[in-house]
């Protein structure tokens, strides 16, 4: 995946592990129509994260909808190994992989990995991680794109860290690549979120309680 595309724009990205799943289909049609390009996929290993969340066989399931309207599909894998999973979510229409940096010594390695697969690469870190030791971790792997979590990871649904803004704000200083916030996006902070530097916002409750209408209204509130 080439992640320059979007090079200069806000976007969010509507996260799937908020969606309605018994209407799927037809949430992803709305939101394809009313502008989306990016998804955000949230995979949880229950190791690195407590929950089981979404995989592969959901993936496979909507690509060809996501990408026949043009769009992709953004992973973010909270799996304690996160390259054992590369090739299948490459299989199975994943466009863009991030791992996490707690989640590796190697992280130019497994990026390597990811690039090989054709992958865009990602690097995601929690909010106990120092944004100075992750933002190290993005240039060692040639991060595409840099996730500051503005929640724990793992639940969907969590209201958002305020002190999640200076770390944005300081990733921003320090990395040369997409930002992008994940947790408690909103039509009162995603604005905040935007103006401390991050430009990939995802949001899944926001989003999916009134689909498309709160994907539209963030939009405008980011562009």
């Amino acid at each position: 995946m080439d992640w320059a595309r979007f090079q200069g724009q806000a976007v969010v990205e509507p996260s799937i592990y908020a969606a309605d799943f018994a209407r799927l289909g037809e949430q992803l049609e709305a939101l394809l129509a009313a502008g989306t390009r990016v998804f955000h996929f949230d995979v949880g290993d229950g190791h690195f994260v407590p929950p089981v969340t979404i995989g592969p066989v959901v993936l496979r399931s909507i690509a060809p909808l996501v990408h026949d309207a043009g769009g992709v599909l953004d992973c973010h894998l909270m799996v304690d190994d996160p390259a054992h999973h590369f090739p299948e979510i490459a299989e199975s229409g994943g466009d863009s992989v991030t791992f996490h940096a707690e989640a590796t010594d190697d992280p130019a390695g497994v990026a390597a990995r990811a690039r090989e697969l054709g992958l865009g690469v990602g690097i995601a870190f929690k909010p106990a991680t120092a944004v100075e030791a992750a933002a190290d971790v993005v240039r060692a792997a040639g991060a595409d794109l840099a996730l500051c979590l503005s929640i724990e990871p793992g639940y969907s649904g969590q209201p958002f860290m305020p002190d999640a803004l200076p770390r944005i704000a300081r990733l921003r200083e320090l990395v040369d690549c997409h930002v992008q916030v994940d947790g408690g996006i909103d039509e009162e902070t995603a604005p905040d979120a935007r103006a401390a530097g991050a430009n990939l916002l995802v949001a899944g409750t926001a989003v999916f309680r009134d689909v498309p209408g709160a994907y539209l209204r963030l939009a405008a509130l980011v562009s």
